[in-house]
């Protein structure tokens, strides 16, 4: 290889590096929904007498605005855990056959995480 250029990158160097963007942008997401999830819930409600009666918590998730707002906080919220997770487990020094398990495994574990969270904030919706 000549000096001064560069090898080129691994396919899981690629990898490694759009997972990584991913986690940072998530974690950015969460922040900014975390924040507005916090004072929705917890400063705003002091307009109406403190906690959110079920009658309340109805009303404001029938809200498409809160609704599309409370999916994409569920949404960011597994999607940072999962690849967090799958982090944690890959810096244990995983083999590449179980690094692609754990991949697939986390992300089934994903789906039905937000499918089932999904699940019950349209039920709520769908009583408001």
């Amino acid at each position: 290889m000549a000096v001064g250029v560069p090898a080129p990158e691994t396919a899981e160097q690629r990898s490694g590096s759009r997972t990584w963007r991913a986690t940072a942008l998530t974690g950015v997401v969460v922040l900014v929904l975390v924040t507005v999830h916090m004072v929705a819930h917890h400063f705003v409600v002091k307009r109406v007498g403190g906690l959110r009666t079920y009658n309340q918590v109805l009303e404001y998730i029938g809200d498409p605005v809160i609704l599309v707002l409370e999916e994409l906080f569920l949404v960011a919220v597994t999607w940072h855990a999962m690849l967090g997770l799958r982090a944690v487990l890959f810096d244990l020094g995983l083999p590449d056959g179980w690094r692609r398990r754990v991949s697939r495994g986390l992300a089934v574990l994903g789906v039905l995480t937000i499918a089932y969270g999904s699940f019950l904030v349209f039920t709520l919706a769908s009583r408001a």
